[in-house]
């Protein structure tokens, strides 16, 4: 079975960055849209950014415009997100997420569209 594993949470301060990462255990995902979401206590799961299977074309919630920055390496099997200029309202646990029926151009910020998660990875930003 394939897997997700995220790595690179951890406690910051407001303004500084982080960099996620997300490796897949094979190269199934390679041209499959996959995708960062988070989830804060007590608050529903939302989406972060999204990358298509070609192309590497990227979405992003609105929180995060401008901030994160979403990148593929299909080669490495690895989904990065580089996250900067923190505040304490991005602390959530970080989920890497993979489709494993859209590919090419698809940009999906729906929580339906994926359905390979990894565990996660905490991230704190303290103010």
């Amino acid at each position: 079975q394939v897997q997700l594993v995220e790595s690179g949470g951890g406690l910051v301060q407001a303004g500084d960055s982080l960099t996620l990462s997300c490796t897949a255990s094979e190269r199934t995902f390679s041209g499959n849209n996959m995708a960062w979401f988070r989830e804060a206590p007590g608050k529903e799961r939302e989406i972060v950014a999204s990358i298509s299977g070609l192309h590497g074309i990227t979405n992003y919630g609105d929180a995060v415009k401008g901030r994160f920055t979403l990148s593929r390496d299909d080669a490495e099997n690895t989904l990065t997100l580089q996250m900067n200029s923190l505040k304490p309202e991005d602390t959530a646990r970080y989920y890497c997420a993979a489709s494993s029926t859209y590919r090419g151009l698809t940009v999906s910020l729906r929580k339906s569209t994926y359905d390979v998660w990894g565990q996660g990875t905490q991230v704190t930003v303290s103010s």
